[in-house]
């Protein structure tokens, strides 16, 4: 009897060379993307077709009352602002306005994350909650604030002062600028809350825990690491918060009504043109100078910011 030979083992499976990717031909991908041609093509036409226009009225004379022909000159209309008393204080009024409204509201949007990211019952409730000044239209809120709580009569903050033996303050009256900023920083607080709550979620378990055992108390894990942490979201709240609050118009219609100390550029601009200006080409000059400091003071304080932070070693 013979020895049978070991069966043979099967045949190793050989990988199989995967062909080399061809190259993508640029009609395929041009095919991928035209079904977001359409509304590329209208976001052009509405956000920067008007734009174009006001850089072209704002070189131009043009006045609707009295009716008056357009004519071109140039960059007269800016050389107009810079020398106008009334647009350099309506320039400052928009940048003090735009960093405190944007500085407090980053402060107390910050405070209340941090306290909304503990658990505790009733906590979805309580975010909701926070949430709601956020969603109340700007003149409504103007109304709300005007009305129920900067009254001298009816209002809730005169209620306190006299109820504790002092005089009534009007403080539509005495401080124009801080009673906007006040209602701004009502609003945009909540804001800021959920930028920076959604960083706090996203903060790593094991690095927490890790500075915990080594003995980090809460301030130093907040300045070590839970801030260099939410650094981007503190500058996305900061952009975001400048370039909407250095906009704000209706809040001053309706509390103020552009009184002395809180007329800021597009208040301004709106005097200028249909508030009974109608000077459309230096208005438009205007309106331009609030893009321009928009992005200025957007910048400036996402280098302020980076600044501060940049000083942590581990940021």
């Amino acid at each position: 009897m013979t020895a049978q030979a070991p069966p043979a083992p099967p045949d190793t499976p050989t990988a199989t060379p995967r062909p080399a990717p061809a190259g993508r031909r640029p009609e395929s991908a041009w095919l991928r993307r035209a079904p977001l041609l359409p509304a590329l093509v209208f976001t052009i036409v509405v956000t920067q077709v008007p734009f174009l226009f006001s850089i072209y009225y704002s070189l131009t004379e043009w006045r609707v009352v009295p009716p008056t022909p357009r004519t071109f000159v140039g960059f007269e209309n800016y050389v107009r602002g810079w020398g106008d008393p009334f647009f350099l204080r309506a320039a400052w009024t928009s940048v003090w306005m735009t960093v405190a409204a944007v500085l407090l509201s980053l402060v107390i949007g910050t405070a209340l994350a941090l306290l909304l990211d503990r658990k505790f019952p009733g906590r979805g409730v309580a975010r909701t909650l926070m949430i709601t000044p956020f969603l109340v239209m700007p003149v409504v809120a103007g109304l709300v604030w005007s009305n129920q709580m900067f009254s001298s009569q009816f209002g809730v903050l005169n209620w306190v002062i006299t109820s504790l033996g002092f005089d009534a303050v009007s403080f539509v009256q005495v401080a124009p600028g801080w009673s906007i900023v006040t209602v701004l920083v009502w609003q945009w607080s909540p804001f800021m809350m959920l930028i920076v709550l959604a960083g706090l979620q996203g903060q790593p378990g094991e690095v927490l825990e890790a500075a915990r055992v080594d003995g980090a108390g809460p301030f130093g894990i907040f300045r070590w690491i839970t801030l260099p942490l939410l650094r981007p979201y503190l500058e996305l709240g900061i952009l975001l918060g400048s370039i909407y609050l250095v906009q704000v118009f209706d809040h001053i219609v309706v509390i103020t009504g552009g009184g002395p100390g809180s007329t800021n550029i597009p208040y301004f601009v709106y005097q200028r043109s249909i508030g009974g200006g109608w000077d459309f080409g230096l208005a438009s000059s205007f309106s331009i100078l609030v893009v321009i400091a928009s992005i200025i003071i957007a910048t400036l304080a996402l280098r302020l910011l980076s600044n501060l932070i940049s000083k942590d070693p581990n940021a």
